[in-house]
């Protein structure tokens, strides 16, 4: 029995030895992420401690500047299409949240809403923004929305994306957040952190499979191995979203788009409506063959929609 014993943990720590080996990674150098990834026009700020990777783009005698928020485990990258048109008459800002990014983690570890709502305030405060077009996807919507409640005379108007706030009903949620919420097997994603994870992920929040490319998964794998992002990841998935104020979505006055991926399973069509029936003065759109992320599945008809409720 002590024999069998003793051959079985040897081959347990074998196990474990070969998938460290195998699905083990250290983190990425954050001068070669900021190579590839921090080129003109990125720059940086110091905010709460952080060097905050930022990109302020367009027209800068635009006084009504369109500030865009990312998701969770995303970029500002995620924008890029609709920046890449927006830019040439208006004035885009977009920012890698902490936690995510080239930005990085929050130094306390303090990933509830209040504390989001409360670094948005100081970025826009440090960039002289006295009044904007906020919009977000998914995290980056719930915190756009809990902004404009806190902030209601900045938002001129707000553009929600698959926004998360309400309890979610979902019917497909990426593994890494999944296993961001496990105990004990959260511990191990913040060096275990297999390449076809990230992939699955991307995918389950894509209606069309087919437009995750290879370089959309590399930008999301290896921004992920940003020094303290997989740990933060970790602690945003297990955090109460504390200042999270569903109760008083009712109360935002700013005219509203609320665009959403027919086929998005992490936040279903069931929380757009939800939004509809809370919000005062909105424009509902519900894309057909589109997930979670329609600025980047869908950027060109996305896009569309939201110069629309613009104009």
């Amino acid at each position: 029995m002590k024999i069998f014993l003793k051959i079985s943990v040897a081959l347990v720590l074998t196990l474990i030895v070969l998938i460290c080996i195998r699905f083990g990674y250290s983190d990425l150098d954050l001068d070669y992420l900021k190579t590839k990834y921090a080129q003109p026009p990125s720059s940086f700020i110091s905010i709460m401690d952080m060097d905050v990777h930022f990109r302020d783009e367009g027209n800068p005698n635009d006084s009504l500047p369109i500030v865009l928020i990312h998701g969770t485990g995303s970029s500002l990258h995620t924008f890029d299409a609709w920046v890449e048109d927006l830019k040439s008459d208006r004035r885009v800002i977009r920012m890698d949240l902490p936690g995510f990014g080239l930005t990085g983690p929050f130094p306390d570890r303090d990933y509830t809403m209040t504390h989001y709502v409360d670094f948005i305030n100081q970025f826009l405060t440090q960039l002289n923004i006295e009044k904007c077009i906020l919009g977000g996807n998914s995290l980056g919507g719930q915190i756009a929305w809990n902004y404009t409640v806190e902030y209601p005379e900045i938002v001129s108007k707000l553009i929600l994306i698959d926004a998360a706030g309400y309890p979610l009903e979902s019917e497909k949620v990426p593994i890494a957040f999944r296993i961001a919420r496990m105990p004990v097997l959260n511990k191990i994603l913040t060096f275990i952190t297999p390449k076809s994870m990230a992939r699955s992920s991307v995918e389950s929040v894509y209606a069309d499979k087919s437009k995750v490319t290879d370089d959309l998964v590399d930008r999301y794998f290896e921004l992920t191995l940003r020094a303290g992002n997989r740990q933060g990841l970790v602690d945003r998935m297990t955090t109460d979203m504390k200042g999270n104020k569903v109760e008083l979505i009712k109360t935002i006055q700013s005219p509203t788009l609320i665009l959403w991926g027919a086929d998005d399973l992490l936040a279903t069509t069931k929380s757009a409506y939800k939004f509809q029936a809370d919000l005062p003065n909105d424009t509902l759109v519900i894309m057909p063959n589109v997930g979670h992320v329609p600025m980047e599945e869908s950027p060109t008809e996305s896009l569309a929609i939201v110069k629309a409720f613009l104009e």
